[in-house]
């Protein structure tokens, strides 16, 4: 059908999209607009992992409710992020950015208020779904108002702000936390999502793709579509709680993944599809669409596993972890920008492996880890780290948005965003398992190579799982000499997890490094001027 397969090319494609003139056409102001609710997302997104520990304690929750305070929160936003983007294209990128804004903020407030954890949770879906209609919006707006000259640069500055907003989030958090209450990491969104308003309704302009106003919206696809992520994104996060090969898991996994099939396929054979498979023909942003998968699948992953090696290993405070992940952030406020600078003259093809080659040696570092590493074997790495996720974060985020139609530009956002968000579930999830295991098969035997008397350290073995998350399981009556024995076997045994785990994550950088190397070419003139 005409609109599944058209092929016009950009140039032609651009009027298409209603843009406003004006002091709403700076695209600076649009930048610093959209980077308000970006930042608010971003740091929503890392900064309840702090407060978890105590919403359970103050609620009496539950692990298995606490796991569900953060998933309600992703499948909501997993489900609807291509959704946001396709909405903002048909009735305005404006207007759904500032509904995505204002529920935000407004959920936030409601789940400090809402004195239980039910509440909390679902609360969280509600934050969850208007993130979704907020975040791929952000994008679409700077592909409308920024030349194709300078949309590399606007798009390393968006990658940084979300970079270092995900980075604070563990500082942020443990500072609220410590001095206020778990309510304030919810509350703080508030005079955030205030500002972003005011500000947003001044400056934004209204774009939308006008043809599309007159199709039929593809409501099939939008229950296809959820559907699916639905299912994949709940078998990956409980994949980690009820085993990779357990039923449940897979079940939910092959469905879901069954269903995106036929979501494809359907899309293929309607006039007005709400993901065009045609995007799919241009390499670089299918290629792109993976990178980003990655890259956050070793970001949140190795954030997760690093903030309980140094709370729970090294016992620092929340506050004083968050402060020794600080080269991080710094890092990729660099490195956002910088890679936006070198994908505009040298395309992604440069950046992205580029990027994935330096997460790669960060993760081979960390293999020197130990439990009482000194911090300057801690920080090159964070460092490394931060410089090559700010770096894919600006040429994947160019190679998506930056190659698909203006018309398109929502839907490419959402599409990145999806890719976001279920890299990093897939990373937490994946590598905290890897983590599980290890520790299963080895710690047995560190017990009994620290000292620990064979049948205690066989005894302790059902303390696995609590040795998994950095704690080891000494009590007040054990001997001193035991307890020492006891901790060193099991942050032993814990550093096994984690060296297996970087081993993965590195190994898997290094294949995408070479997919972005041989798989990209350099963009060519027509579709840099898109």
């Amino acid at each position: 059908m005409p609109s599944a397969t058209s092929t016009a090319p950009p140039a032609l494609a651009r009027p298409a999209t209603e843009r406003a003139g004006g002091r709403r056409a700076n695209p600076w102001l649009v930048l610093v607009a959209v980077a308000f609710g970006l930042f608010m997302v971003g740091l929503d997104g890392s900064v309840v992992a702090i407060a978890n520990p105590e919403i359970g304690r103050d609620l009496g929750a539950s692990t298995a409710e606490l796991q569900w305070v953060t998933n309600s929160y992703l499948l909501a936003l997993a489900a609807a992020l291509i959704l946001g983007g396709k909405l903002g294209d048909r009735f305005g990128r404006r207007t759904f950015y500032l509904i995505g804004v204002a529920g935000f903020t407004l959920a936030s407030v409601a789940i400090g208020l809402a004195g239980s954890v039910e509440g909390v949770i679902a609360f969280r879906a509600v934050q969850g779904f208007f993130g979704a209609l907020l975040m791929p919006n952000t994008l679409a707006l700077l592909r409308v108002v920024f030349p194709p000259k300078k949309f590399g640069m606007a798009v390393g500055i968006w990658a940084m702000v979300s970079s270092v907003s995900t980075a604070l989030g563990p500082i942020v958090g443990g500072l609220l936390v410590e001095h206020v209450g778990w309510e304030s990491v919810f509350y703080v969104n508030a005079p955030i999502g205030v500002i972003a308003l005011a500000f947003s309704a001044a400056v934004l302009p209204q774009s939308r793709n006008s043809a599309a106003t007159r199709e039929k919206f593809d409501l099939t696809g939008v229950v296809l579509l959820a559907l699916a992520l639905l299912a994949v994104v709940f078998g990956v996060v409980k994949g980690e709680t009820w085993g990779w090969t357990s039923a449940g898991t897979v079940g939910a996994i092959v469905v879901g993944v069954a269903v995106l099939l036929f979501f494809g396929r359907y899309e293929t054979r309607v006039a007005s599809p709400l993901l065009p498979m045609r995007l799919f023909r241009n390499r670089a942003l299918t290629i792109g669409t993976v990178i980003t998968a990655l890259n956050f699948f070793v970001l949140l992953g190795v954030i997760f596993f690093v903030m309980i090696y140094l709370q729970n290993v090294r016992g620092l405070s929340p506050v004083q972890a968050g402060v020794r992940t600080l080269p991080l952030s710094l890092a990729s406020v660099v490195a956002s920008p910088l890679g936006a600078a070198l994908t505009e003259r040298f395309g992604p093809r440069l950046t992205m492996p580029l990027g994935m080659g330096l997460q790669a040696v960060a993760c081979f570092v960390m293999l020197g880890w130990s439990p009482d590493s000194s911090y300057a074997v801690l920080w090159p790495p964070f460092v490394a780290l931060g410089l090559g996720v700010g770096m894919v974060m600006a040429s994947s985020s160019d190679a998506i948005v930056g190659n698909a139609p203006v018309e398109d530009g929502g839907v490419a956002g959402g599409l990145q965003a999806t890719a976001l968000q279920i890299g990093g579930a897939l990373g937490t999830s994946v590598l905290v398992s890897l983590i599980s295991g290890r520790v299963g098969t080895t710690l047995t035997g560190e017990l009994a190579s620290a000292g620990v008397p064979a049948p205690v350290a066989t005894g302790l073995y059902e303390a696995k799982d609590a040795v998994a998350m950095g704690v080891a399981p000494v009590t007040a009556d054990m001997p001193a000499t035991l307890r020492t024995a006891v901790a060193e076997g099991s942050q032993q045994a814990f550093m096994n997890g984690v060296h297996t785990s970087v081993l993965v994550a590195g190994t898997l950088c290094m294949v995408g490094a070479l997919v972005a190397a041989t798989g990209v070419r350099r963009r060519t003139p027509e579709a840099a001027g898109r």
